[in-house]
């Protein structure tokens, strides 16, 4: 389809974390601008957003082609050369396009496509994906470094307050613990529709992203994995542990099995995973990750109340927070201390300690404490209402800082 219908974009508020930077690239034709999410979680708006801005700068909506390939209408276009042919077909010799494919990984050989187009010199293209491993195969190997990448969270709690217009945080926030951040579950207004929409959201990664993308067959399997990494989001755990697990459900897993189907769920970007930094010497640990799911209301499905595990929410949501902010996060390692989030953005480091409720001297200390050796941006978050900041840490409300942009220090 030539030419962009504005009728998602003005249906959601502007993603200003996510467009801000990617708008210095909309002009440039030797990138090819690659977007990545979660399903479900905005990718598809985001690409509306960006093709208004355009045509508000004056681009003739004829030099804008949109394509979304969940859509029956373009189902046609799912090979290579059909949709090379058709894209070729609309333009004009010379003249600059701006190419929109939306959920590009439905297209067999879409790489080579893309690398076409792009060598042409006058197509500016935006393509977004449900799976990091958009990036790890034949596309990368084509476009040999010449694209950027842009990784869509859910909602952010600041955004969520935009789309429901609450202004009581509190109760807002307990709502984002439980429920989270993804666009389309604030159409609802019950929690039994909230959750079959994001049991349907659940369902539909396990099924399209995993099972099919990987020619999956047991399903109880790759279920029991997604179990126990949602049981231990936020705890550090090896490949050794989850085996265990497997086989106290009477199961046995060989090790290559296992580590296939982590990868296949990471890829599908159901979880974050989260390395472990040596601070002091600056290198990473190859073992004993962490793992934080992408969604609060997708762990809901799976675990019972609010009330469990809450410091792995917690940390959860602000993980997510600094993804959406765009930072690469690590956890980091120092002496025989534990430091949450090692965060890294235009060459400044900041690192964060989260901890649900300081309900004693002994937690207060060994979160401070921490952070010992180093200098400065120190972050204590918690749930509190009550100023911790001492030794350089600054204490601050999950809330609050949530509701900050950049953070004040």
């Amino acid at each position: 389809m030539q030419g962009f219908s504005m009728y998602n974009s003005k249906k959601m508020i502007l993603r200003e974390f996510f467009l801000q930077p990617v708008r210095p690239f909309y002009d440039i034709t030797d990138l090819v601008k690659v977007i990545i999410g979660i399903r479900r979680c905005g990718k598809s708006v985001l690409l509306s957003q960006i093709a208004t801005e355009l045509l508000d700068k004056g681009v003739d909506n004829e030099h804008i082609i949109f394509i979304n390939f969940e859509l029956f209408e373009f189902s046609h276009l799912k090979t290579a050369k059909n949709l090379h042919d058709y894209i070729t077909s609309l333009v004009k010799k010379d003249e600059k396009y701006f190419v929109f494919f939306d959920e590009i990984q439905m297209v067999s050989d879409f790489e080579l496509v893309i690398n076409s187009l792009r060598s042409k010199g006058n197509f500016s293209i935006f393509i977004t994906g449900s799976n990091a491993h958009l990036l790890s195969g034949d596309l990368a190997t084509h476009l040999s470094g010449r694209y950027v990448k842009f990784t869509v969270t859910p909602f952010t709690f600041a955004e969520t307050l935009l789309i429901t217009g609450e202004t009581d945080y509190k109760a807002a926030f307990e709502n984002y613990m439980k429920w989270g951040g993804m666009p389309g579950r604030f159409a609802f207004k019950t929690e039994t529709e909230t959750q079959k929409y994001l049991q349907d959201v659940f369902d539909s990664i396990i099924l399209r992203d995993i099972l099919i993308r990987k020619k999956i067959r047991d399903i109880n399997l790759l279920n029991n994995i997604v179990q126990y990494l949602l049981e231990n989001t936020g705890r550090i755990f090896s490949a050794h542990t989850i085996a265990k697990y497997i086989k106290s459900q009477s199961r046995s897993v060989s090790a290559e099995t296992l580590y296939n189907h982590v990868e296949y769920i990471i890829e599908s970007l159901l979880f974050t995973k989260i390395n472990r930094f040596d601070i002091r010497r600056k290198n990473v640990f190859a073992t004993l990750e962490k793992y934080y799911v992408a969604d609060m209301g997708l762990l809901q499905l799976k675990r019972g109340l609010i009330a469990e595990h809450l410091g792995g929410r917690l940390e959860s949501i602000v993980l997510n927070e600094l993804l959406a902010r765009g930072y690469k996060i690590h956890v980091g390692v120092m002496r025989n201390a534990e430091i949450d989030f090692v965060a890294e953005k235009n060459n400044e480091t900041e690192y964060f300690q989260v901890c649900y409720h300081i309900d004693s001297d002994t937690t207060l200390h060994r979160e401070i404490n921490a952070f010992n050796g180093i200098p400065e941006r120190k972050w204590l978050i918690t749930a509190d209402h009550f100023d911790y900041s001492q030794k350089g840490v600054k204490s601050v409300n999950i809330i609050d800082w949530l509701l900050s942009f950049p953070p004040s220090l």
